[in-house]
């Protein structure tokens, strides 16, 4: 696949893509960022006095013993969530494999430019110049993946106050980022290491 004068590998980017896959590792990702800080009381932490609230007979009210029972206002929890940790395991090969699909989905749609060089000869930050790099190809108003080949504080915050817009260096490209921009701008020089991560 030629883009912008660029052969890419048909083995990462035109690749079939399968949506189930493609769901699995986005949920994957997503349950990784989960907290899973919630809690509830059960009726055994609920701070209020255990003693019985009625005698056992002759009031005609039903027999309860301590107000934390989880019938009453302020009683305990039954089957409350409790802290937890949501991650589960998905083997490499699968991720890799999603990940070459995504790429090979943006490719398929023309949404993948490869650039020479990403904002190389600025010596500071300046979000002028990656708006002005945006805006020639048409990406102004659209949700962009910027992709370098390492960490790189100059592209980054460059990018940075432009609105839908991400920078990830190749370490941290990932299935969700991907599928969620309209568009990826790769530097030529972060190729050779989406080869090493994608291969199997």
């Amino acid at each position: 696949m030629l883009v912008n004068g660029v052969e890419l590998r048909d083995d990462v980017f035109n690749v079939e893509p399968k949506k189930h896959i493609l769901w699995d590792v986005v949920r994957w990702q997503l349950a990784k960022r989960r907290q899973g800080t919630h809690s509830t009381k059960t009726r055994a932490e609920v701070n209020c006095s255990k003693k019985k609230i009625l005698p056992q007979k002759g009031t005609g009210n039903a027999r309860h013993g301590a107000r934390s029972a989880n019938i009453f206002v302020g009683g305990g929890v039954v089957h409350g969530p409790k802290p937890r940790d949501y991650e589960y395991k998905l083997s490499k090969k699968y991720r890799k494999i999603a990940l070459a699909m995504a790429l090979s989905t943006k490719a398929k749609n023309n949404s993948v430019y490869v650039l020479e060089s990403l904002l190389s000869s600025l010596e500071k930050p300046k979000t002028k110049a990656a708006f002005e790099l945006l805006k020639e190809r048409g990406l102004s108003d659209k949700k962009v993946l910027v992709v370098t080949k390492d960490q790189n504080d100059i592209v980054s915050k460059s990018f940075k106050n432009i609105p839908n817009t991400k920078v990830l260096p190749v370490v941290g490209l990932n299935v969700y980022d991907i599928l969620w921009a309209d568009a990826l701008l790769i530097e030529q020089g972060a190729l050779e290491k989406i080869y090493e991560r994608v291969s199997l």
